[in-house]
Order: structure tokens, then C-alpha cells, then sequence
């Protein structure tokens, strides 16, 4: 029945036709009318040229003109249950070009004969009539079928031509013909959506899920897509509720493009209860036996943060096979402990990768953060440490702030608070903590403990019963306070029983909670508390907890506490003003080391009730000791930047928080804390250690109580990494397929894991229709090349392959799945790619780039290479050449490079027939040379001996030095010799000849690409070997030849320097051919560290005069060398002699050095100083200005042998004779230095010398009255003259213009300046050399801005006078009795005269009776209340506002009632 309707789409618009468009209706209407065969009519007619146009009836029509019954005509429409067309069938023999231009023979005849049939059909009243005439016109119809069929070829044909002829005039965007309709299934049923498209060139079709492409190779079996006749079909299998989507077809040719939409609603059988749809699964699935291999990437590493800052952590994820709407199951855990999204955790999911954001870091969040990814097939995790290193201290020595604070045993009026220390104290320990509580939803926090605590549990009380709570903790030490803690989460003051009653909630962030109780009994005092205990004693405090009597309905019962010395009979009650709601209590200010016993009272509006029993005896002091200091520590090897550290527990611990971990270089004496939150096992990493440094560590234990002494230090750990298993190797590629193997090659590992990687494993499978089988093994030994041929291949089947590598640890992990290759044979001309490329020596402007020769040559041999580069960012069209003729080595060096740049390189290898395709680039290379690279340096030692030497200053225990030749391995290795020691490493060359000329590389294994290259070109090895012959004949070198020189008492040394000569080194001292030896006359000495060869003598006589020789011999080496003494030149000598043995005579007194002078100092201070010498404490130096001695309040000063006197700021007063007279009982000297006239002139050129140097570029600057030109100087005299220029002119100033100085700015002011003042400024400083001139450009775009500036300044000076102004009258807070009346008075400025305007509480008031609002004069502005009342508490603001600017006033009125403050008062 049409009312009918299936249950699950009665909530649904897709069960009837109202959901389609006019459009498609419109469509659907074109089509019955143009179908040959329609469902209510059977005639047919004919006209136009493009096409056919029959007429219809409807069914009601139908029925009133054949009163006979009669089968329905057959129909090409497909429809549903309910008569609703959902699409329609192609029939058999029916062409796409049916509908033919023109109108052909056979159509004519058919429609006659339809006519003919209309006749006959209202002339036979037997249904087996009417059934023979239609089996007629069926026979006839595929007659005419078979004729169209040739019709529609030739059409074809004839509009293929016209097309080709005249194809625009042809092409048009696509169309629907039919639109896909939605539908709503049952689940596991399935499903097909259809369209019909029109549009000329064919469209291509594309069908989208949720506006994600739907691809049937990457879900076989569930999609099918099929296109015949320009219908288009989707068909999805076995629907479930994940299929419950949008699907989209999009159409496109050259001339536009069109989509629809259809969507498809899956419904789950369940009796006859409606339900809503349910949403997507995001959770595993199990359909169609799919098994997923998850792998996560892109991880995140060890992480450091800072207290404040915000990090996010991230993880790519990849899944295999990739499922479009998939969604796994995504859990961060830190410390173990699954986190759920807050304010300071912030999960995100992007499809292929989740990302957790810590927003405002704070110490808590430090710990192991564990990213776990659940599939159906499984999981997989990857973990990181997380560091929070402490803010800044706001003082400067203070402590880190605690950490983790929470709240426990909270009750109506006291709660409990917990906190942990922090690691780092700030160099002097914690005097204690104080606890802060904040209501919330309000900012205010109060202290809650006067004194520092030490303990880290603090009982805080006087709370407000049913309010909610924040608290915060901060450590102090002698220096000042630590930053607060993160706050607690909100705590309710609440009894612990409506706590339960309210199923777990915790506190309440807003408003009051209603404390609701059973019918009091009235009149009734309550019974003794029960079960009275301490549960906490501390030297601070001490808490009590009860139970309540066991009455049951007692009214308001409260409590007393009291408390007895013990030893005595006296109870002195505790709380006497107040008594305590809650059945806890904490008892402060008792003294330490006392002891003493508790009871309490039960008291309500009935009386006080009977004491509970005593507690036992309870002495005052810390009952948890602080941990005994941890045992022994042991630091191994982790990383290259981490080790672990491991160390035995504390003993009898009593309630361990937990251990902090600290960390020093050996030898500085500075701790650093590896850890900022307690953790509670014996074993930590610790990371962001400097790689090669030594280390010691130490532990100390943390509980409630305090921090441990710290354990013995560890024994010192060198940070490098130990040995692990290799990475995935990856960018496997095929270089050469033959029909049965491939030849593979990858790319070393980015980890090796420390260690030579030893071998490769390859494995492949077979994928057939997208789907791959099981992975079988290619060589069962490791193989050590990067390339490998796979045999036993099959032809034209697609293989996967993977590869693991394997060092002295183990086998890596594989790599991920490579592309599906086709095993084909190759038959191109060309050669294949090259692989293996290696990047080496990379400097800042070039590198060398290695690679290995393709395995498929091609038709013919290969002849070249060709090096192809690009920056690493730059797109594909970016690839350029970098030789133009063909390299012949497989090695090339790449030059002028950009420093820091990255790029990318490949390689093209070429034989006759041309160049074959590129191989794979390499990764990104950065341009720039590394710290600490060293080049290979040639050597030649003392025996002639050649030799190549290399220094790696990075290296690993496992790294090795490998020489090559041509970047080949050595072809005869008897031609060189290789040494290594330590980090150097040598190749000596056995018998240099030409047969070693080459290139020479070195590169150093398992250290952060060290390399480096040497070419021994034929010219360097001729020099080389010069240089050998030289050492192997050598003659021993001379820094100096043979000299003499006057030592003190006139006595005379000759000497030389000798390079190089070993202790064995002989020496003859030779004068006049005769060798003199060590004697009273002769002394000789000869220093083995320096190679100083010396004789002296102490006086010359005539009869020295002649030739002096050293002749030397070390081993094979010899040298001599002469010095000539006669004639004038001994004479002289001789002189010399005699005047320093004079001179030595006079020094035995005390004497000046260096003679009296001036020095001016960069602060243009002048100092006079001098030099003395063989001075005693009895020894005066007295200074003398123009024959007045210097006093000794002067600046006077004597250090290392110095006399100074400072002039601070010279002027002319100071010119004058200045003297310096040394004496004691020895003797005397006088030293002395002119400082008038010329000489203070040439002293204050100086000074202004230094002061010119100093000044500051000249700048330009704007004010309000005009333009200034400045310029500052370290320091300014009165005495210096500057000159103002303008235009290279100097400035006659006016009114207009001036020129100033103010404290060290000098300063040129331009007021109201116009263009005329455009030009080039300097001033020039004279120092009676030439001086120095500083220059500005006050033109352009500088005067403009400037100009601009001062208009700016200018008005908004004018603004500033002007604007509107409350300058005073109003209190910040005004307190007033009710009925009283308020009258307060401001003043204001401004010009033009300002609005006013008065607010409440951010509300604008007007003048009425109650409140009278004046401005008068528009000067004062008055605010009266008549009759306060406590409806105007409030807070009142006065806004007066003009053209200028605006500014407010505000006061608070708060009004009190007399009784109600006098009742508080009581």
C-alpha cells in the first residue's frame, strides 16, 4: 500500500521523491517523454531533427479511455516497491546513438504500425489478441533494433568527422542527464548509485566519500566502479555503518565541471524501535580479514622546557593499509598514568598524526610521555622523556618553586595540604614554605601560615564551610621567596559524609553548597565524642581527629578542644571563641620537646556536653625522619648526550617521595639537577649531558620530612653512546630488471647504532591485485654492498622488498615496504641510474660527491656521468647542470656553493645512445664547514720521509680512519704505509715517484662526516721530494745568527738561537781561530729548551778585538756563524761597555726608570707618572707643582714601581712645571715635565682628541618645538671648541636657531623649521690636528619624517594641555550611614569644555530627586545622593570626554546600617 511504509524511513526524507531537485525532475520528465516504450502510453509521434518527442497519458487518463484491462507496456524505468523511479535498464540491442539526427524510413513505417496497433487495440476485447499483437510489434521491433544499430554507426561515424572538423562548435560542459539518488539500506546489503552524464569531450567521472577520493584498489572487494554507455555506477558491498557517508561524483572535461551529491544511510534491524543513526566508528574494524602495521615516525625526541613555556609533542603515524575515515585508537600516557584533555593537556588528531600541547609547563609535567596507538592487529608505543627545568628566580638565590600540591582529608573548616620539595634550593637550603589559599572564583589569596613550615604537609584552617578552594605553596630560603607552585585542584570545605552523599563530586566551582540534615532534637545535649586520636605531630602543629557521639538527629553540634601539660591536672581550652565544626583539628604554637594530652567537647545550643577520653601522652616534634642519604651510585653509558644512573635505595625510608638526581662536569665543582620532580625507582636516565665530558653524579632521597644528605659521588662516566642495533636502511630502487632477478640498492641507515654495520638482509613478496603476500628471505648471509641482485623472480609479477641491516648488536628492524616494482627486462638504450651517492668534504663552498657506476649499461658501454644540483626548497623546474662535458671518474667536486644553503644532488650516467634517467638525489647537504674540521696535511720529517697526515677531533672508540686513492681503494698497497694513533692517523709514502700522483682522501667512520682530500699533483711531489733531500742532508737552522748586546754592569754577551737542536748538540766557541773554553774571562752557557747558545765576558780590553765564531754539530746537522768586532765598531763597543758599568754604579741609589710624562686616559682623565727604580720604604718621592710641593690629599698614587698623579678634569688652572724628587740616605733624583704653553697646549689637543673619538653619529630627533640635531661624548670640557656647519658652512645662530650642551649631549636646536633647512649638517671638533667632523643628511625622506615627527609632537603637546582633565576632589572610598546625605565635588579642565557623564557600576546615571548630578562653570562637576540608602553601594565612575582625549574617575560608596555594625561589633 502506498501508506506503507518501511519502519526505518519514517524518520528519514529519502523514502519518497521529495528529495530531488526540479532539476533532476525535469530530467526524469525529458527522458519518460523520449523513452520509445513509457509506462502509461503507447503512442508515438515524431518532429524536429535532433531528436523524437512522444506524447503521453497519464494512467488515470488511460483507464477512462480503455474500459478493457490490458497488460502493461513493457518499460525501461527501474522502480522500486512503491512505484518510485530509482534509475533505469539499458535494453538489449539499444544503441547510445538511438536518437539519431533526422527521422529515417523504419520510424515512420513504426509509427504507422503504432497507430495501426491503437486501432486494433480498442477493436479487440480479447486479451490474447492484444498478447499476439504485441508479440508482433516485438519481432518487428528488434528488426528494427538490428537496422538501427547500422543507422547509429554510420551517425557515429558522421559526427566523429564533424567533430574533428569543427570540434569547438561541438564541445559543452557536462550535464546529468540522471543524478545519483540517496538511499538507506540495511546493513551487509548492498548498494549501487547511478548517473547518466552528457558532455562533450567524455567527462571522467570520479567518485568521493566524505570528499575523499574512493579508490577500489585500496579496499578490494568492497567498492566496485563501472562506466558503460555514459552510465555511471558505484557499487559498495556488504554496507556497514562506517559506509554511512556523502558520496560525491565529479565530472570534468576541458569545458567545465559539475558534481552531485547522494548520500547513503545505514540501518541496523532491531524489532520495530526506531533509532537514530549512530555515529561513525572510529575504533578498530575486522571486516574483509584486514591485518594493520602501524609504524610511527616523526617522533618526538628527549625534550627540555622551562616553567611557563608551552610545548607540543607530535608523532606521525602511519597505518598499512590506509582506510579513508579510520580513525585508531590514540592514548598519551606520562609516567604511566593516561592523561586526559584539561587546560594543561591538549590532545589533537589529524589523521596521520597526534600531537599533545602542555600548555603553561610546570614542573608536574615532567616525567615519560608514552604515545600508544591501538589498532585491531595490536599496538605500538614510542616513548620520551619530557625536562622542566625551574623559571627564572625572581630574586636572585631563591628556591625553585614546590611541586605537585594536593589536598587531603578535607572537612567543613580544615584541610590538608601536601606539596613536594623542590630540587634546586638556590644555593642555601629551605628555611621553609608558606601555604596560600585562594577562594574560587576570586583572585585573592591569603597566607595561611605566619612562619615558614618545614614539613611538607601543612593542616590549613578557618575555612568557610560549603566554599571551594585553590591552594599554592612557596619556598624561602636567606635570599628571598620562590616562585608559587601550580595550584591544587578545587577542594570543597564540606563534611566528608556530603561528600559521599553527592556520589563523588568534587568541589563545586561556583556558589554554596546546601547542607541539608535530619529533624534536630531540640533541648538535647550531645554525648562524648568518640574515638579521639593524634594523627599528625609535627614541631608545628599537632592535629586531632574524632568521631562524632553516637547520637543520631542532635542539633548543630560543634566542638571544643582543650588541652593538659602532662604532669599536671589543668585543661585549658584551646578554641574558646569559636568552636570547630568538623571532627578534625589542628593545634598550633605548643612547645617542642613538651608533651602533652587532648580531649574535646561536644557543644550545641543545649549546652556543652562531657569530655572524650584523654589521648596518651604526645610530645611535640617531627615523628617522620628525614631519609638516610642513598647508597652507592653507578653511571653507565647510554647515549651521547644520556647515561644511566642507578643507585641503592635509602634505608628504613619511612613514606619515600622520592630521589633527586644531580650531575657535574669533573673539575668545575658546579651541580646541575637532572631531575626537577622526585622520582621513586632506583634507575634514571639522565639526558642533555655534553657529549665527550666526564661526569660524576649524586643522589638524595625526598619524603614529607625533607631532603636526604646527599649520597657518595659516583665514580666519573665519559658521555658517549653505547652500542645499539642499526635503523631501517631506506630508498630502496631497482637498477636493473632482467626477467627473473632485479639488481636493488638503499641508503645506509641514519643510525648505525655506534658500531660498523656488518651486512644487509633483503627480503621481497609478491603483490597481486594490490594485495601483498608473505615476505620471504633473498640471502641468508649478510651481504656488505648496498646493492644486491634478487633472483628466482617470476616475469611480469609485482614484488615489495624491504631491507635490515645488521652490526655487532644485532639486526635492525626493517625498512618500510618499498614500491611495487614489475619484474620486466629492461631493453633501453640507455644505461640505468647510478646509485650509491655519497656526499664528502663538505666545506662552505664546496663539496665532492661519490657515486657508483649504473649495473645496467645500456646497449653500450658507459662513457660519462653528468651531475645534476638544485637548493633543497626549490622546485623541480630548479635542476641545473654543473658540468657541461661528461665527468669520466665516478667522483666529482661541486664548487661555489652559498654557504648555508642546502642542496639536493643526482647523477646521469650516458653512453652512446644518449643519457639515462636520473639516479635518486641525495638527501639535503648544508654548505658549511663544521667546527673543528681539520684538512690533511703533508709532512716531511727529519729523514726526508713523506707522509699524508689526518686529525679527527670527534671521534667514537669504534671510529676508524680509511684512506683511499682516486676515492678507490688502494690497487698496491706497497706503495704507502698507514700509521694511526689515537685521533691521527698517516700514510707514509715507502718510494715517492710519479706512480703516486692521484688524489689522496680520508674519511673517518662513525663521526659526523669528518673527511678530507689531498692531491699530489706532479709539480707538489717534485717539491716534496726537494724537501726530502733537504732533511736527509740537513743543516741546522738559526732563528739568529751570532750577536752581541751590553748587559747590566757593562759586561758583553754573545749569543745565537739555534732551531731544533737536540741536547746532544755540541758547540765550539772559536775567537781568532782559537778556541777559547769556560774560564774566569769566558762564561758559556748553552739552554737545550730554548736554543740559546751564549758566552759573556765581563769587560772588553784592546786585546778582545778580532773574530768571534760558534761553530755547531747535532748528529749529521752542522752550522757556524761569525761576528767581526774591530775598528770603530769595537770601539764603540767598547765605550758602551764602560758606560754601563757607570751607569750600574749609579742605579745602586734610587733613580728613575722612565722619566716623567702624561698619559690620558679613555674617561679624559690626564695622569702624570713615572717610573723608579731601587727604591726602600724609607725612600720619599715628592711631587712639585711651579716649586709648591703636591699635598697628599691630592691624587697621588705609587703601584708596581709607578708614581701617578691623576688630574681627574683638567683645566686651566692645572697648566704649570711639574717635578718629582726621589732621595733617600742613598742619594737623590729629580725628574721634571713643562705643562705650560705649548706643552698643556699639546696635552688639551689630547684631551680633546679622545673626547672627538667618542662622540656618538650624528642623529636627528624631533621635539615639539622643531628639529635637533645631537650628538653625546664620554665626556665634555670647557675647553673644547666645536663648530656648528651648515651646507659646509659655519652656522650664525639666532633665535631661531641655537646650539647648546647639556651634560655630555651636544646639541643643535632648528625651531619651527621649514624647507629652507634642508641641507647637510656637521660638527667639527678641533684638536689641533685636523680634528674630526660628524655629519647628518637633513634632507629627503629624513627631513620629512622629522618634520612629520614635530608636527606630531607639536599637536600632541597642544592635545595634551588641551585635553579634558578630573583633576582631583574624589576619594577612592566613600563609607557613609544609611539616610545620610553624600555631596562630593571634582574639578575639570579641559578645552573646549569637556562632557560629563557619571556611572554605576559601569552604567550611566542621570540627575533625578534621589541623585542630583551638576556641572557648573565647566570647571566643577558635583555628585549629591540626598538620602543614602543600600541600594547605592556601588562603584561610581565620572567620564568627561572632548575633542583631546578622555579620562575617568572612580570612587566606591558603600553604605552600612548602624545595628548591623554595632551587632558585628558584639
Amino acid at each position: 500500500m502506498p501508506g506503507s511504509i518501511p519502519f526505518y524511513q519514517k524518520h528519514h526524507r529519502h523514502y519518497d521523491r521529495d528529495y530531488r531537485s526540479r532539476e533532476t525532475e525535469s530530467r526524469l520528465s525529458q527522458y519518460q517523454s523520449s523513452s520509445r516504450y513509457t509506462a502509461g502510453s503507447g503512442s508515438f509521434t515524431a518532429t524536429g531533427s535532433r531528436g523524437l518527442k512522444a506524447s503521453s497519458h497519464s494512467l488515470l487518463d488511460e483507464s477512462r479511455l480503455s474500459p478493457i484491462p490490458k497488460r502493461a507496456k513493457p518499460t525501461y524505468l527501474a522502480v522500486d516497491k512503491e512505484n518510485h523511479i530509482i534509475g533505469y535498464v539499458v535494453p538489449v540491442f539499444r544503441s547510445s546513438q538511438e536518437f539519431g539526427a533526422g527521422l529515417s524510413d523504419t520510424e515512420d513505417v513504426r509509427a504507422r504500425d503504432s497507430a495501426a496497433y491503437m486501432a486494433r487495440r480498442d477493436l479487440f476485447t480479447s486479451g490474447l489478441e492484444m498478447e499476439r499483437s504485441e508479440l508482433i510489434s516485438r519481432r518487428e521491433a528488434m528488426r528494427e533494433s538490428a537496422n538501427r544499430i547500422s543507422m547509429s554507426k554510420r551517425l557515429h561515424e558522421h559526427g566523429e568527422h564533424f567533430k574533428r572538423m569543427n570540434e569547438d562548435s561541438l564541445m559543452h560542459p557536462p550535464k546529468f542527464v540522471i543524478k545519483p539518488r540517496s538511499h538507506t539500506v540495511w546493513e551487509k546489503q548492498c548498494v549501487r548509485l547511478h548517473c547518466t552524464v552528457s558532455g562533450w569531450p567524455d567527462p571522467r567521472v570520479v567518485w568521493y566519500k566524505n570528499n575523499v577520493v574512493i579508490n577500489p584498489y585500496a579496499s578490494p572487494g568492497k567498492y566496485k566502479l563501472e562506466s558503460k554507455y555514459r552510465m555511471h555506477t558505484l557499487e559498495i558491498n556488504r554496507c556497514d555503518f562506517d559506509d554511512t557517508a556523502q558520496y560525491r561524483v565529479s565530472v570534468m572535461n576541458s569545458s567545465g565541471e559539475l558534481s552531485a551529491i547522494a548520500s547513503v544511510v545505514v540501518k541496523r534491524f532491531r524489532d520495530d524501535v526506531d533509532e537514530f543513526l549512530p555515529s561513525p566508528r572510529y575504533g578498530p574494524v575486522s571486516e574483509y580479514g584486514i591485518k594493520f602495521k602501524t609504524n610511527i615516525v616523526d617522533t618526538f625526541g628527549v625534550s627540555f622546557g622551562r616553567e611557563g613555556e608551552t610545548m607540543t609533542l607530535g608523532c606521525t603515524v602511519i597505518i598499512y593499509p590506509a582506510l579513508h575515515r579510520y580513525e585508531p585508537d590514540v592514548q598519551w600516557y606520562r609516567d604511566d598514568v593516561l592523561l586526559s584533555p584539561s587546560k594543561w593537556h591538549q590532545m589533537h588528531w589529524s589523521g596521520d598524526r597526534a600531537m599533545l600541547t602542555l600548555a603553561h609547563l610546570n614542573k608536574e609535567d615532567e616525567g615519560l610521555y608514552t604515545l600508544r596507538v591501538s589498532t585491531k592487529s595490536g599496538y605500538e608505543t614510542y616513548s620520551a622523556y619530557v625536562f622542566v627545568r625551574d623559571a627564572d628566580a625572581e630574586v636572585e638565590g631563591a628556591p625553585g618553586a614546590p611541586l605537585d600540591v594536593r589536598c587531603l582529608d578535607a572537612n567543613k573548616d580544615y584541610i590538608i595540604v601536601t606539596w613536594k620539595q623542590p630540587a634546586v634550593d638556590g644555593g642555601g637550603s629551605i628555611l621553609g614554605y608558606f601555604v596560600d589559599r585562594c577562594e574560587v572564583e576570586t583572585t585573592h589569596w591569603v597566607q595561611c601560615n605566619d612562619t615558614p613550615v618545614k614539613f611538607a604537609r601543612f593542616p590549613v584552617t578557618g575555612l568557610v564551610e560549603g566554599r571551594s578552594y585553590i591552594f599554592r605553596v612557596r619556598a624561602v630560603n636567606q635570599s628571598g621567596m620562590s616562585r608559587p607552585s601550580r595550584v591544587s585542584e578545587p577542594v570543597a570545605a564540606m563534611d566528608p559524609a556530603d561528600r559521599a552523599r553527592m556520589r563523588g563530586t568534587s568541589a563545586p566551582w561556583t556558589g554554596q553548597i546546601i547542607v541539608t540534615e535530619e529533624e534536630p532534637a531540640e533541648g538535647v545535649v550531645p554525648g562524648r565524642p568518640r574515638e579521639l586520636m593524634v594523627t599528625e605531630a609535627t614541631k608545628n602543629y599537632v592535629v586531632l581527629s574524632w568521631k562524632p557521639p553516637g547520637e543520631k538527629g542532635l542539633e548543630g553540634v560543634m566542638y571544643y578542644v582543650e588541652k593538659c601539660v602532662s604532669g599536671t591536672d589543668t585543661w585549658q581550652r584551646v578554641n574558646t571563641e569559636i568552636p570547630v565544626k568538623s571532627p578534625r583539628f589542628a593545634l598550633f604554637d605548643l612547645a617542642e620537646g613538651k608533651s602533652y594530652s587532648f580531649r574535646v567537647r561536644c557543644c550545641n545550643a543545649a549546652g556543652v556536653g562531657e569530655p572524650s577520653d584523654p589521648t596518651e601522652a604526645t610530645t611535640v616534634g617531627d615523628k617522620l625522619d628525614i631519609p638516610s642519604a642513598p647508597g652507592k651510585v653507578i653511571p653507565t653509558r647510554n647515549t651521547d648526550t644520556s647515561v644511566v644512573v642507578s643507585w641503592e635505595a635509602s634505608r628504613d625510608a619511612t613514606d619515600l617521595v622520592g630521589y633527586y638526581i644531580e650531575g657535574s662536569v669533573v673539575g668545575s665543582d658546579v651541580w646541575e639537577p637532572c631531575n626537577n620532580k622526585p622520582v621513586n625507582v632506583t634507575r634514571f636516565i639522565c639526558h642533555g649531558l655534553i657529549t665527550g665530558e666526564t661526569y660524576v653524579f649524586r643522589v638524595r632521597a625526598v619524603n614529607a620530612a625533607g631532603i636526604s644528605q646527599f649520597s657518595p659521588e659516583s665514580e666519573p662516566v665519559e658521555v658517549k653512546a653505547a652500542i645499539a642495533s642499526p635503523a631501517p636502511p631506506y630508498g630502496i630502487t631497482v637498477l636493473e630488471c632482467v626477467r627473473d632477478s632485479m639488481v636493488l640498492s638503499w641508503k645506509q641507515p641514519a643510525f648505525v647504532g655506534g658500531a660498523d654495520i656488518t651486512g644487509y638482509f633483503v627480503d621481497y613478496r609478491e603483490v597481486v591485485d594490490g594485495v601483498p603476500g608473505q615476505w620471504h628471505e633473498a640471502n641468508v648471509r649478510a651481504i656488505s654492498e648496498r646493492a644486491y641482485r634478487v633472483c628466482d623472480l617470476h616475469e611480469n609479477k609485482n614484488y615489495q622488498f624491504q631491507v635490515r641491516a645488521a652490526n655487532m648488536a644485532g639486526v635492525g628492524i626493517p625498512s618500510l615496504p618499498s614500491e611495487t616494482f614489475l619484474c620486466e627486462e629492461w631493453t633501453i638504450a640507455v644505461p640505468g641510474p647510478p646509485h650509491d651517492l655519497q656526499a664528502r668534504e663538505v666545506r662552505n663552498d664546496s663539496l665532492v660527491l661519490l657515486w657508483k657506476p649504473p649495473v645496467y649499461q645500456g646497449r653500450n658501454p658507459v662513457n660519462g656521468f653528468y651531475v645534476d644540483m638544485k637548493e633543497a626548497e626549490a622546485p623541480e623546474e630548479a635542476w641545473r647542470g654543473v658540468n657541461r662535458d661528461a665527468a669520466e671518474k665516478t667522483f666529482f667536486k661541486i664548487k661555489n656553493l652559498q654557504e648555508g644553503e642546502s642542496y639536493i644532488f643526482r647523477v646521469r650516467a650516458q653512453n652512446q645512445a644518449g643519457v639515462g634517467k636520473p639516479s635518486d638525489v641525495t638527501e639535503p647537504v648544508a654548505a658549511e664547514t663544521k667546527p673543528g674540521t681539520k684538512e690533511i696535511v703533508v709532512d716531511v720529517d727529519d729523514d726526508g720521509v713523506i707522509s699524508l697526515n689526518f686529525e679527527c677531533g670527534e671521534m667514537s672508540p669504534d671510529s676508524k680512519f680509511v684512506w683511499s686513492k682516486n676515492y678507490e681503494d688502494f690497487s698496491d698497497t706497497s706503495r704507502v704505509t698507514q700509521e694511526t694513533k689515537g685521533n691521527k692517523s698517516k700514510i707514509i709514502f715507502n718510494d715517492p715517484g710519479e706512480e703516486d700522483i692521484g688524489i689522496y682522501s680520508c674519511i673517518v667512520t662513525h663521526s659526523d662526516g669528518a673527511s678530507s682530500s689531498y692531491t699530489l699533483s706532479d709539480e707538489e711531489l717534485k717539491r716534496l721530494l726537494e724537501v726530502s733531500h733537504d732533511h736527509k742532508f740537513p743543516i741546522i737552522p738559526l732563528k739568529s745568527n751570532l750577536a752581541v748586546e751590553m748587559l747590566e754592569k757593562g759586561r758583553v754577551r754573545f749569543w745565537l738561537q739555534a732551531e731544533n737542536m737536540s741536547a746532544n748538540g755540541k758547540i765550539d766557541y772559536i775567537f781568532n781561530d782559537n778556541a777559547v773554553s769556560q774560564g774566569e774571562k769566558y762564561k758559556m752557557n748553552f739552554d737545550k729548551n730554548t736554543g740559546v747558545i751564549e758566552m759573556t765576558m765581563d769587560s772588553l780590553t784592546p786585546a778582545d778585538e778580532g773574530t768571534y765564531s760558534f761553530q755547531l754539530q747535532d748528529g749529521k746537522a752542522t752550522n757556524q756563524s761569525s761576528l767581526v768586532l774591530i775598528g770603530d765598531v769595537f770601539k764603540q763597543l767598547q765605550k758602551e761597555s764602560e758606560f754601563q758599568s757607570k751607569e750600574w754604579v749609579r742605579k745602586q741609589g734610587p733613580h728613575f726608570i722612565e722619566y716623567l710624562s702624561y698619559e690620558v686616559t679613555p674617561e679624559c682623565c690626564v695622569i702624570l707618572k713615572c717610573k723608579v727604580g731601587n727604591i726602600k720604604k724609607d725612600t720619599s718621592a715628592i711631587w712639585y707643582k711651579d716649586g709648591h710641593e703636591i699635598k697628599s690629599e691630592q691624587s697621588l698614587s705609587f703601584t708596581e714601581g709607578v708614581l701617578k698623579l691623576e688630574i681627574a678634569q683638567i683645566t686651566k688652572k692645572d697648566a704649570g712645571m711639574y717635578e718629582v724628587v726621589l732621595k733617600d740616605e742613598r742619594g737623590k733624583d729629580t725628574s721634571k715635565l713643562n705643562l705650560t704653553d705649548q706643552g698643556f697646549k699639546e696635552l688639551m689637543n689630547e684631551v680633546f682628541s679622545f673626547i672627538a673619538n667618542s662622540s656618538t653619529p650624528l642623529k636627528i630627533t624631533s621635539t615639539d618645538e622643531g628639529i635637533r640635531l645631537y650628538t653625546f661624548v664620554s665626556f665634555y670640557n670647557d675647553l673644547l671648541q666645536v663648530t656648528w656647519h651648515y651646507k659646509d658652512s659655519p652656522i650664525a645662530f639666532s633665535d631661531r636657531i641655537k646650539s647648546g650642551v647639556v651634560g655630555e649631549q651636544l646639541w643643535l636646536q632648528i625651531t619651527e623649521p621649514t624647507e629652507k633647512d634642508m641641507g647637510k649638517y656637521a660638527i667639527e671638533f678641533n684638536d689641533g690636528k685636523g680634528g674630526l667632523r660628524r655629519t647628518v643628511e637633513l634632507s629627503g625622506q629624513a627631513f620629512d619624517d622629522a618634520f612629520a615627527e614635530f608636527q606630531r609632537l607639536k599637536a600632541a603637546a597642544t592635545a595634551e594641555r588641551n585635553r579634558a582633565r578630573v583633576a582631583g576632589g574624589l576619594p577612592d572610598v566613600v563609607t557613609i550611614q544609611e539616610g545620610k546625605a553624600l555631596n562630593l565635588t571634582c574639578n575639570i579642565s579641559g578645552n573646549p569644555v569637556p562632557e560629563v557623564t557619571w556611572l554605576k557600576n559601569e552604567k550611566e546615571i542621570t540627575s533625578d530627586e534621589h541623585c542630583i548630578l551638576k556641572f557648573e562653570s565647566g570647571k566643577f562637576a558635583s555628585f549629591t545622593i540626598t538620602g543614602v540608602n543600600t541600594s547605592d553601594t556601588g562603584k561610581y565612575s565620572i567620564l568627561v570626554k572632548n575633542k583631546y582625549g578622555t579620562e575617568s574617575g572612580d570612587f566606591t560608596v558603600s553604605v552600612f546600617i548602624p545595628e548591623e555594625a554595632a551587632g558585628k561589633k558584639k
